[in-house]
């Protein structure tokens, strides 16, 4: 069994879904020498998450924004975390909903993901600054 164990920080990203699928793939280009495995992507922080989702039409990734803004919205009374910004406690909900980590097959040396996937970084900050991943890739 191989395994490799690679750390990444990622530039700033706006607040929002971001394609980062070449970014990982670029980190960590010893997926070529796994025929058979896994590939996991976690994320270090607990207000941006990781996903996977449409690679294709950037709509989806401003309708993705758009809906979880309506569905947690800043500046709800109940928020007693709130001394970091507005934006700071629903981060915190929306990156538990969507998860610190994604994990793919790897088959032939390549990702397995399906043609109009792609892994998404989702900045849930206004100024949430660099981010931090760990991924993880094993197999035979």
């Amino acid at each position: 069994m191989k395994c490799f164990q690679k750390q990444l920080k990622l530039k700033p990203y706006a607040r929002g879904f971001h394609l980062i699928t070449d970014t990982i793939l670029n980190a960590i280009p010893e997926i070529g020498q796994i025929q058979m495995g896994q590939l996991q992507v976690f994320i270090k922080h607990t207000s941006a998450s990781l996903t996977i989702n449409e690679n294709a039409d950037f709509t989806v990734r401003e309708d993705f924004e758009a809906h979880f803004n309506k569905m947690v919205p800043e500046n709800a009374p109940y928020y007693k975390h709130n001394y970091e910004g507005a934006d700071d406690m629903p981060a915190h909900i929306k990156s538990s909903l969507l998860g610190a980590s994604v994990q793919i097959p790897i088959t032939q040396g390549k990702l397995n993901l399906g043609i109009w996937q792609g892994i998404y970084l989702c900045e849930h900050r206004n100024h949430g600054g660099s981010r931090e991943l760990v991924m993880t890739a094993f197999g035979v």
